[in-house]
């Protein structure tokens, strides 16, 4: 083990201030929401859904209140400083310990760095945990001695860009973006993000942005500061909100007025861009193949009292014959973009899963084109911030189908849906990084193609 340095003479570093989690503990809350967070991250990093599935088990259940509520932040915490954490446990280790060691100092350097937990419970609690277990008992000395020399020298106020995401990742915005982007959207990786809605007319949102503490963002789109369970907020019960991140509200804007169009939402679910398009005066049509899923999308339109025909059919081969003014296509893609909400996907996806659903959206795109009205409108996006599954997939669609053209959208219309120039490409798709906007976004992709008449 390398030697810990020795305290200095000077004031002990503050913790980071950065989307400080609002879980205060002096240790009362115990090792039952501890061993949880550990349970949490070993699922989130197993498979991509592993973190959504584990919070549902009857063991996490189990806990109280509190106990789920400090094992969430705290292993939410650990996905969001992953790299972070590691880099800094292998700079201060000389031969990587064993995981159960490992995964031990990543919530130990959490709690001191980024949670408003005493250094004392932070490290009194992880060398008792390390007590439990035959493989881990041997290191709590050394895992003392790295926590309290982590306390000493301020290594967690020090993140580096490049070393808070997976380096495959990181390497491939920095080559899609240049380095100045790619380390924005790193950064991203540490800042807990607010709460967008997305609302059904102008008044609503004037009429409640105060009391919402809300931003207005452009469109119908609102920022909230508010924390808490969003059905006791202001406008909830009346249903004229709804939560949609306000990246993810651009793709059904740049439709506009739909009065008197008929529009089919492709991969519907939760269902907030349905709702968008209902909101715009469309007759729509909501696609899933997931019945569960689905279920999503009726409770918000039974909450927000709107109405849409509800199918349950796979996109690609759905044998509806119907053409729509209006096709939306928000197609499976690896999320790279909902780094922000959901840090576990970046460390949950492999190179390959990229190509993968690459192909999917290539089929999905062919499926949907059929679709179009001539003189129609087709919207495909994604929530990733890969280039296969935007750009790239864009091209190759317009090789394709000769019919099909890009939209550009004009100053007035970006503006009014809140989108920074930056984000517009020569091409005239949308490429919104996560930091283009203060206080972030998700990563997405959004090209509206327009069908030719004839």
């Amino acid at each position: 083990m390398k030697p810990v340095k020795k305290p200095q003479q000077k004031p002990r570093p503050r913790k980071p201030q950065a989307a400080p989690e609002r879980i205060v503990d002096d240790g009362d809350i115990g090792m039952n929401a501890r061993l949880a967070a550990l349970t949490l991250i070993d699922a989130a990093l197993e498979k991509r859904t592993g973190f959504d599935e584990a919070v549902t088990r009857s063991d996490f259940l189990s806990l109280s209140d509190s106990e789920r509520s400090f094992a969430r932040a705290l292993a939410m915490l650990v996905l969001r400083r992953l790299g972070q954490l590691d880099h800094i446990i292998d700079q201060k280790t000389q031969k990587a310990p064993n995981d159960g060691v490992w995964a031990l100092l990543r919530i130990g350097l959490v709690q001191i760095g980024f949670m408003q937990v005493p250094d004392f419970a932070a490290v009194s609690t992880t060398v008792k945990l390390a007590e439990r277990e035959a493989h881990t008992r041997p290191f709590k000395g050394m895992i003392n001695a790295i926590l309290r020399g982590a306390i000493r020298d301020g290594s967690l106020n020090k993140p580096v860009a490049s070393r808070l995401a997976p380096d495959w990742l990181f390497q491939r915005w920095k080559a899609a973006y240049g380095e100045q982007n790619a380390e924005g959207i790193a950064l991203m990786l540490t800042q807990e993000p607010a709460t967008d809605l997305s609302f059904k007319t102008p008044a609503d949102l004037d009429r409640l942005k105060d009391e919402l503490h809300g931003e207005p963002l452009g469109g119908l789109a609102l920022r909230s500061s508010q924390r808490g369970n969003i059905a006791d907020w202001a406008g909830y019960g009346e249903g004229v909100w709804w939560v949609q991140d306000a990246a993810a509200s651009v793709a059904a804007g740049l439709l506009g007025d739909l009065t008197g169009k008929t529009a089919i939402d492709l991969c519907a679910a939760p269902g907030g861009k349905s709702l968008q398009m209902i909101a715009a005066g469309a007759t729509v049509t909501a696609l899933d193949r997931s019945k569960n899923r689905l279920k999503r999308v009726e409770e918000n339109l039974a909450r927000t009292s709107l109405e849409a025909e509800v199918v349950m059919g796979d996109a690609e081969t759905w044998e509806d014959t119907r053409q729509f003014d209006a096709v939306l296509l928000d197609a499976p893609c690896s999320a790279t973009g909902t780094l922000r909400r959901q840090p576990d996907v970046l460390w949950a996806t492999r190179p390959t899963d990229i190509a993968k659903l690459a192909d999917v959206q290539h089929r999905l795109l062919d499926s949907a084109s059929g679709r179009v009205k001539p003189g129609g409108s087709l919207v495909y996006c994604t929530c990733s911030l890969e280039r296969e599954e935007g750009e790239t997939q864009v091209l190759a669609f317009l090789r394709r189908h000769p019919e099909f053209a890009i939209k550009k959208p004009d100053d007035a219309t970006l503006t009014a849906l809140g989108v920074p120039a930056e984000s517009l490409g020569q091409q005239g798709w949308l490429r919104l990084l996560p930091h283009h906007r203060p206080g972030g976004q998700d990563g997405f992709f959004i090209a509206h193609l327009v069908r030719q008449n004839g």
